[in-house]
């Protein structure tokens, strides 16, 4: 059962669910706030625990609001790139060749046709980084599959808004935000273990909480460094 509550300027989201204690987050990109509380919690005791967490959203939000966010990439010639959390310069060479994208030292070089778009060249670029991501994710997924004792059947690349991943328990199915592959790959892992887990739990409970604090103790500087890094430059939609 979802309700909402108004305080002041922020609505919270709250949401009863079978867990022992309440979770407040505070979700980027725009400061969305959730409240899950316990089944028989009632709207107005988790208003007054809202309340007493105002200042702390507020603290949150303000860090969301002020956080970097990257420049518009119009994929020329000496327009920095981020790969595996490392800035690269990006050079472009026009060429009548099949497009491609190569990796030398710190420097990425697009080949591109002469005259081609923006938007091909970004589509050029968003084809290798699937490409890059498809050679690291596989290792991690069979790594922890033995460790978890899980399988998945599927794992999908694409872009997403407003999450870094998602599962399908009843399909196995796991997605990655290709946007992954900017950051440093220990932050890849997180996110892929983080939706292996949910092959075993389903929900954000409080089983979940204690498989991903036993199976990767450091999620939490995983998770507050993954949303400290600098957002997309696409506008994100909740």
């Amino acid at each position: 059962m979802t309700e909402s509550i108004q305080i002041g300027e922020i609505t919270i989201t709250v949401t009863r669910k079978d867990v022992k204690h309440v979770h407040l987050s505070v979700h980027p990109p725009h400061g969305r706030v959730t409240l899950v509380t316990p089944v028989a919690t009632r709207l107005e005791v988790a208003r007054a625990y809202a309340i007493s967490k105002l200042g702390w959203i507020r603290t949150q939000q303000e860090k969301l609001q002020n956080q970097a966010r990257e420049t518009k990439r119009r994929f020329v010639t000496r327009e920095s790139h981020y790969l595996w959390g490392r800035r690269y310069l990006l050079n472009v060479r026009e060429a009548e060749a099949k497009p491609a994208v190569s990796l030398d030292h710190r420097r990425v070089t697009l080949s591109i046709r002469p005259g081609s778009s923006e938007a091909k060249r970004a589509v050029v670029m968003h084809e290798w980084h699937k490409g890059l991501l498809h050679e690291v994710v596989p290792p991690i997924i069979q790594k922890w599959e033995k460790r978890l004792g899980v399988s998945v059947a599927a794992y999908f690349l694409q872009r997403m808004k407003t999450k870094w991943g998602s599962c399908n328990p009843k399909a196995q199915h796991i997605r990655l935000n290709t946007e992954l592959v900017k950051k440093p790959k220990d932050l890849l892992e997180y996110v892929i273990v983080h939706e292996m887990i949910h092959l075993i739990e389903p929900t954000h409970s409080e089983r979940f909480l204690a498989l991903l604090t036993e199976h990767f103790p450091t999620w939490r500087e995983a998770r507050a460094e993954l949303n400290d890094l600098p957002l997309g430059s696409e506008s994100w939609r909740e």
